[in-house]
């Protein structure tokens, strides 16, 4: 099932309590792709520069990831450093070099029209939207957005969102784009301005599913050691797509489930910095993670409350 990505790939410095990586494989497009690969073939649009280490892309290419769609252009790759406090919930960005990711203007290849399943990466929504003018009738598009493109290009977002299936946002985006304060608020919200659903991302608290009937919450999952959450966001969104194309369906179910991938995608990514872990994470692995998953939020009610005693 073809399943489209449209986002930047970029070269990441990253400080945390727990160490320092240099230039190491960073952007919205290379996270979700390292997750959703796992699941389903992707193809990819993107730019980098001449001074882009293209091999280190090669373990993509190897589970069938198409970058057909990569640009390479004269000029420097889209490079981000930032550091992390301790409890890596917050960080400070050092430096953004936009480079070649700057003019970026996203051209969808003709054998990339089709897609089935497409994930509008955290670019200008004015760009976001020229990619769903090229491409022919999507099944299920998922929207990211920040606060950023909330604040500086509000009304090219109002006019995006009504043809947006998903939105994914995180708590304080929910809230600066909606002005309410209740998520549960918030959420109708956006949904009465054209996304017929939204994903609150909680971070390691989890993420919330609002459908038009319905609410789902996935819980974080409980690690031991958490080294990078760069890319966590990015990660959750390959897993939940990567799902859904696996599935090859978008019914309520399937969504549910896809929420519980992308969750455990997300836990995966933050393990070890970048993209790392996600590099030799299994099949086997991601299923055994789902069904931990599971087990946290499986319970059977006492046969006193069952017989209505």
């Amino acid at each position: 099932m073809s399943l489209l990505v449209v986002g930047s790939v970029a070269l990441d410095t990253i400080e945390t309590p727990f160490g320092r990586v240099k230039d190491t494989l960073g952007g919205s497009a290379t996270f979700f792709s390292a997750a959703a690969s796992l699941l389903s073939p992707v193809q990819l649009v993107g730019v980098v520069g001449q001074d882009f280490p293209l091999g280190d892309l090669r373990f993509l290419e190897d589970r069938g990831v198409d970058f057909a769609g990569l640009e390479k252009r004269d000029g420097e790759s889209f490079r981000w450093s930032g550091i992390y406090n301790f409890d890596l919930n917050s960080r400070e960005t050092l430096e953004t070099r936009l480079g070649v990711f700057a003019d970026f203007e996203p051209l969808i290849p003709e054998a990339f029209r089709d897609a089935r399943w497409i994930f509008l990466g955290n670019i200008d929504p004015e760009l976001q939207y020229d990619v769903l003018e090229q491409v022919d009738s999507p099944e299920l598009v998922v929207c990211d957005t920040m606060n950023y493109w909330i604040a500086g290009k509000r009304d090219a977002l109002l006019r995006l969102m009504p043809r947006v299936d998903v939105l994914l946002v995180n708590d304080s985006e929910a809230r600066e784009l909606s002005g309410e304060y209740n998520l549960l608020k918030a959420a109708r919200w956006i949904q009465d301005h054209g996304p017929r659903m939204v994903i609150v991302k909680k971070g390691e608290h989890g993420a919330i599913l609002f459908t038009n009937g319905s609410i789902f919450f996935a819980p974080g999952f409980p690690l031991e050691e958490v080294f990078d959450p760069t890319g966590a966001g990015d990660a959750f969104a390959g897993g939940f797509l990567g799902y859904i194309a696996r599935a090859g369906s978008a019914s309520l179910d399937h969504l549910r489930r896809a929420v519980v991938y992308g969750s455990a995608l997300g836990s995966f990514a933050v393990e070890r910095f970048g993209v790392e872990r996600l590099v030799d994470l299994t099949v086997a692995e991601i299923d055994a993670r789902v069904m931990h998953f599971r087990e946290l939020t499986t319970f059977e009610e006492p046969a006193a409350v069952r017989q209505g005693s």
